[in-house]
C-alpha cells in the first residue's frame, strides 16, 4: 500500500481545525425557502468567499448576484497543460420543521459519538467544506495540480431557480473540461460509491375550490362537494394497485434498466431490514411492483404527496366544509422523461377526472431533466483509483433518487459532464429533524477529493 501524500496527512493532523470552521459554517441558517432568513443567506456567501480566498487561496474570488441568492465563485488557473474541473456545491439549507422533534438545537452544531448533527451539515455544507478543504491542503502541499473552478450557489433547495440563466450568462468564466458535484453520498461508511445518474423533478401545488368560503357541514354537508373530498379522490387516482403512476402518457419515455445494471444495484451491501430502519422503520416497503427497493429509488419514476392543506387544522374540532383543499405534488422522473412534459400529463387527467361540481387550479413551481453520465470517463476512472486508495475497495455504482438540477444545466449549457462523489450516508436524516454528519467519513471524504484532483493530472 502507498504511502498517504502530505497533503492526506496534513488533513490527519488539522481535523479538529477543519471540524471548528464547519461549525461555524453549519451554524449560519441560510435557509433558502424563507425570506426572512435572506441575510443569513448573504452571510453565508460572504463567509465562503472569505474562506475560499484566505484560507483556500483561490484567485479571483467573487460574490455574484443571480436575482436571487448570490453565488460564490473562486478559481486556480495555473496549470494551462492540465483539464479544468468545475467543482459544484451549495449552500442554502431546507427549514428545519418540525422544530420539537430536533434532539439538539439545529443551528448549534452538537457531536454525538461519531455524529455531527445540524442542518444543512451533510446536505450539503459538510460536502462543500470538504472538497474546499481537500483544495486547501493541496495548496499548502505543493500546490493545486489541476485547475479548478469552483460555484457555490444559493438556492438549491428550491430548485436553483436562477442557476441555468446564471450559466448561459457566464459561459466564458465556466468554461471546463468536465464537472464534479459533491452533492452525493456513498452506500455506508465502509462501502465506497459513484453515482451515474439522477432523477429529474417536477413540482406542483393542486388547488380545488368550491365555495367562496368554508361552510356550516350540518347545513350544506351532503348539498356542496367538499373540495377537500375531491382532492382525496383525485389523489387517490393518482396511482393504480401496482402502485404505477395512472398519468396518461407517463411511463412512455421510461428508460429500461439492462440487465448489467439490476445486477449492479443487487450489490448495494444493505439488506431490507436495514433500509427499512434508514427510512424511519415504516411497517414494510411499498412501490411499483416488479422491481427491488433499490432499482425504485433511483431506476423508477415516481409520483408523491408532499403536503397537505385543507379546512381545520387545529387542535379540538370545528364543523366546516372547507372551501378550498391543496396538495403539493413531486414527481421524481428518469431517463429519457422531459420535466416539461409532465404537466400536460396532469391537467389532462385533472380535466378527465375532477367533477364540475369544483374548480381547480394547477401552479407548477419547477422542474428539471433527469441525467444519465457515461460510467467508463476518464474522470470516473479517476473518481474509481481516489475511492480504491482511500477506502481498500471498488466502489458500487449507483443510481440516485434525488434529483441535482445544475447537473442536466450543466450537459445542456455548457456541454460537460459531471462526476457525481459525495460522502453523505443513507442515515444522515438529509431534510429531516436530527440532520448529521459522520465525521470520520466527512474526513475521509477529503483524502478521496485529493486523490481525486492528483488523478485527473494529465
Amino acid at each position: 500500500m502507498t504511502q498517504p501524500s502530505a497533503a492526506r496527512l496534513a488533513v490527519r493532523q488539522n481535523a479538529s481545525a477543519i471540524l471548528d470552521d464547519l461549525r461555524t459554517f453549519a451554524a449560519i441558517p441560510s435557509i433558502s425557502t424563507l425570506s426572512e432568513h435572506r441575510p443569513d443567506i448573504v452571510r453565508a456567501s460572504e463567509w465562503l468567499a472569505d474562506k475560499m480566498k484566505n484560507q483556500v487561496r483561490l484567485n479571483n474570488v467573487q460574490i455574484l448576484p443571480t436575482g436571487g441568492a448570490p453565488i460564490v465563485y473562486g478559481e486556480w488557473l495555473e496549470n494551462p497543460s492540465q483539464l479544468t474541473v468545475l467543482v459544484y456545491g451549495h449552500y442554502d439549507v431546507q427549514p428545519v420543521d418540525p422544530l420539537n422533534e430536533w434532539r439538539t438545537p439545529p443551528f448549534e452544531p452538537t457531536q454525538v459519538g461519531d455524529n455531527l448533527h445540524a442542518r444543512g451539515i451533510s446536505d450539503m455544507k459538510g460536502q462543500v467544506w470538504s472538497f474546499l478543504s481537500a483544495l486547501g491542503a493541496l495548496q499548502a502541499n505543493g500546490g493545486i495540480p489541476v485547475n479548478v473552478k469552483v460555484l457555490v450557489e444559493g438556492e438549491e433547495e428550491i430548485g436553483s431557480p436562477h442557476l441555468a440563466k446564471f450559466i448561459a450568462a457566464h459561459k466564458d468564466l465556466l468554461k471546463a473540461d468536465f464537472s464534479l458535484n459533491a452533492d452525493m453520498g456513498i452506500v455506508d461508511p465502509n462501502t465506497p460509491s459513484l453515482v451515474y445518474g439522477l432523477r429529474g423533478l417536477a413540482y406542483f401545488e393542486l388547488w380545488v375550490h368550491g365555495a367562496k368560503s368554508d361552510l356550516h357541514s350540518g347545513l350544506f354537508g351532503g348539498v356542496v362537494h367538499n373540495p377537500a373530498q375531491v382532492l382525496a379522490e383525485l389523489i387517490a387516482g393518482m396511482h393504480d394497485a401496482q402502485g404505477r403512476v395512472t398519468l396518461p402518457g407517463f411511463y412512455e419515455k421510461v428508460r429500461t434498466l439492462a440487465e448489467d445494471e439490476r445486477a449492479e444495484l443487487a450489490r448495494m451491501p444493505i439488506s431490507e431490514e436495514q433500509l427499512l430502519r434508514t427510512a424511519a422503520n415504516p411497517p414494510q416497503f411499498y412501490g411499483e411492483a416488479g422491481y427491488t427497493s433499490f432499482e425504485r429509488m433511483g431506476a423508477r419514476p415516481t409520483l408523491e404527496i408532499n403536503g397537505l392543506y385543507s379546512g381545520f387544522i387545529g387542535e379540538g374540532s370545528k364543523t366546516v366544509l372547507p372551501a378550498k383543499a391543496m396538495a403539493k405534488i413531486s414527481m421524481r422522473l428518469v431517463p429519457y422523461q422531459k420535466g416539461a412534459d409532465i404537466r400536460p400529463m396532469l391537467e389532462a387527467y385533472l380535466q378527465a377526472n375532477a367533477p364540475a361540481s369544483v374548480h381547480w387550479q394547477l401552479i407548477e413551481h419547477v422542474h428539471s431533466d433527469p441525467v444519465l453520465t457515461s460510467r467508463d470517463s476518464a474522470p470516473v476512472q479517476a473518481a474509481i483509483s481516489a475511492l480504491e486508495s482511500v477506502f481498500s475497495m471498488h466502489p458500487i455504482f449507483r443510481l440516485e433518487g434525488g434529483s441535482v438540477p445544475v447537473v442536466s444545466v450543466m450537459q445542456d449549457v455548457l456541454g460537460i459532464d459531471s462526476v457525481m462523489m459525495g460522502f453523505a450516508l443513507p442515515d444522515d436524516a438529509v431534510h429531516a429533524p436530527n440532520e448529521k454528519l459522520h465525521v470520520p467519513t466527512f474526513l475521509r471524504g477529503i483524502e478521496v477529493f485529493i486523490e481525486f484532483f492528483q488523478n485527473i493530472r494529465k
